[in-house]
């Protein structure tokens, strides 16, 4: 029996998806077992990850060749890795507000692949990033602000607003994937480098998490002890 070209096709759209998963979850650990432990478990893995995203950038932005470019972005990466840190070591709410960040941002990108892939639609950003759509962008949102509320119910918080927090965390760490991808494509780079099976570089899997970290751990500077659930 032939199959019809729609039918065909329709599995492609989870095409090493598997590869994907088992690579998230291998991150998922070392990074969760990190926060958890905190110094100096999380300082080592900064470290290590600061090493590898500095390279990336420099690889995508051509080094010294395009000074701004370069400048700017070991600013930005600077910036979110020592206000992660900043995160965590406070004492009081740290490892909760780690991982209620590093928890609503991967929500958000599991529910924008889904979303994305199972309904598809218009185009969020074609000129940037083509494989990007509304109904992937609102499903992020969605899947975001649940898994807010999930926590916060462990927590403790009021869980609209929790939750409304986690909404805009979403966009955020949207927004800095688009950011990335439109860096990428002004350079002409697919990936920031390959050193995660299935996603790409380093850059390519934090950078969503990287935008969010700043706008959270500013709103934690400007609030004296910001968390969202206080």
């Amino acid at each position: 029996m032939v199959q019809s070209p729609a039918k065909a096709a329709a599995p492609d759209r989870f095409a090493g998806l598997w590869v994907r998963v088992v690579a998230a979850l291998i991150l998922a650990a070392i990074g969760g077992t990190a926060i958890w432990f905190d110094a100096p478990w999380v300082d080592l893995l900064v470290a290590m990850a600061t090493v590898l995203m500095v390279g990336e950038w420099r690889r995508i932005c051509g080094g010294w060749r395009h000074p701004v470019w370069l400048v700017s972005g070991l600013i930005c990466i600077s910036a979110a890795i020592v206000g992660f840190l900043y995160l965590r070591h406070e004492p009081l709410w740290g490892l909760e507000t780690a991982l209620w960040l590093v928890v609503v941002v991967a929500a958000s990108d599991i529910g924008a692949f889904f979303t994305g892939k199972l309904i598809g639609g218009p185009r969020l950003a074609p000129t940037i990033s083509p494989g990007k759509t509304w109904s992937g962008f609102f499903g992020g949102m969605a899947v975001a602000g649940l898994a807010a509320a999930v926590f916060s119910a462990y927590v403790g918080g009021d869980t609209l607003e929790v939750s409304a927090y986690g909404l805009v965390i979403a966009v955020v760490s949207q927004a800095g994937d688009l950011l990335e991808s439109a860096v990428k494509r002004r350079f002409g780079f697919k990936d920031a480098g390959r050193v995660i099976p299935g996603h790409g570089g380093l850059l390519d899997r934090v950078d969503g998490l990287a935008a969010a970290t700043l706008l959270l751990s500013l709103l934690r500077l400007l609030q004296n002890g910001y968390a969202p659930w206080t």
